[in-house]
């Protein structure tokens, strides 16, 4: 007989597919999509998850029967909840109110508690989710903060799993790296392992407008204020998390929040992968891009989680009407 033993045993190997409509006819390389929302938890977040708490659990940070508090948007909520209900541990998860109601629904169904804060606050405001998560940790006993935007088990994560999987996959012959960057630990993590196996090996972060990131990486400098609230969910920061090493990402495309909903939507209308938002985003800004590819360029583009998480938002024809979305 073949089986796990749990579901947290089917983290990982995730396929990865060719794109053939959504780019257009006249699209130059050939791009491969690393679709991650085979794993249980139908996002990349899985991985990392289960990386951080086995690493605190190794040095002692997470405890038996101890509390994981974490603020999140949702996916990795679901990861590291489902590798909390294996190892017997609680979760608290404290998220902000832009997150679509599908993904603190699907937490609240796997035992998680959570907290939805306010969207338009600063991070050092006492009222944004990454203050009260932190908060939280202090109050609760035996309270772990996984803190994933300067957990360093987040990019490692990657480095060991995610990247070497597309390096087998593509047989090493990859040029191109496409990743939404948000904490930082994809992009950096598989930008590592990648640039370590070959410099010439180019990584774009996908960011978007209102983040500070691709300001970060062009300057060198960190302007808080300059960040302004936007839409898209999965990519894009206020902060720089420590998980970003700025030295392997070699660009930062930015693509609008109207352009990462409509990519998404015809992503799973042409192309049958049903995915979120930050996948759109990915779509929009190959399409962007596409005069800097080549004929001879293989593309592995991230798609980090399922379209299920935004069925009340971008795959919601009257929401993206009221955004003026849709005619």
């Amino acid at each position: 007989m073949k089986y796990y033993n749990n579901i947290v045993e089917t983290i990982g190997n995730t396929p990865l597919v060719k794109i053939n409509r959504v780019l257009g006819e006249d699209f130059p390389a050939l791009v491969l999509a690393k679709v991650e929302t085979t794993n249980p938890g139908n996002s990349v977040k899985d991985r990392m998850a289960l990386k951080m708490i086995e690493d605190a659990e190794k040095d002692g940070r997470l405890k038996p029967g101890g509390t994981i508090i974490e603020g999140t948007s949702g996916n990795t909520g679901m990861g590291l909840a489902l590798v909390a209900i294996q190892k017997g541990y609680k979760c608290i998860f404290v998220t902000n109110s832009k997150q679509s109601k599908e993904k603190c629904d699907i937490l609240r169904a796997v035992g998680a508690e959570v907290i939805v804060c306010p969207t338009d606050v600063k991070p050092t405001d006492p009222r944004s989710y990454y203050s009260v998560s932190k908060r939280l940790a202090k109050e609760t006993e035996n309270g772990w903060y996984v803190n994933q935007y300067d957990n360093l088990s987040n990019r490692q994560a990657h480095y060991e799993s995610t990247a070497p999987e597309i390096w087998d996959q593509t047989d090493g012959q990859l040029t191109h790296f496409v990743a939404g960057a948000g904490t930082g630990g994809t992009v950096t993590g598989c930008g590592t392992f990648f640039k370590e196996k070959n410099p010439d090996i180019k990584i774009i972060g996908v960011d978007t407008y209102g983040s500070i990131l691709k300001e970060i990486h062009e300057t060198g400098e960190i302007h808080l204020n300059h960040a302004y609230t936007y839409i898209t969910e999965g990519i894009g920061e206020d902060i720089l998390p420590e998980n970003y090493d700025m030295s392997v990402i070699d660009h930062f495309e930015k693509v609008t929040d109207k352009d990462g909903a409509i990519y998404a939507r015809r992503l799973a209308k042409e192309e049958g992968i049903f995915c979120g938002y930050s996948a759109g985003s990915a779509m929009s800004a190959l399409v962007q891009m596409k005069d800097q590819f080549t004929k001879d360029d293989v593309i592995v583009v991230l798609l980090h989680d399922h379209g299920s998480r935004y069925v009340g938002k971008i795959y919601n024809d009257e929401w993206m009407k009221e955004m003026g979305w849709l005619d």
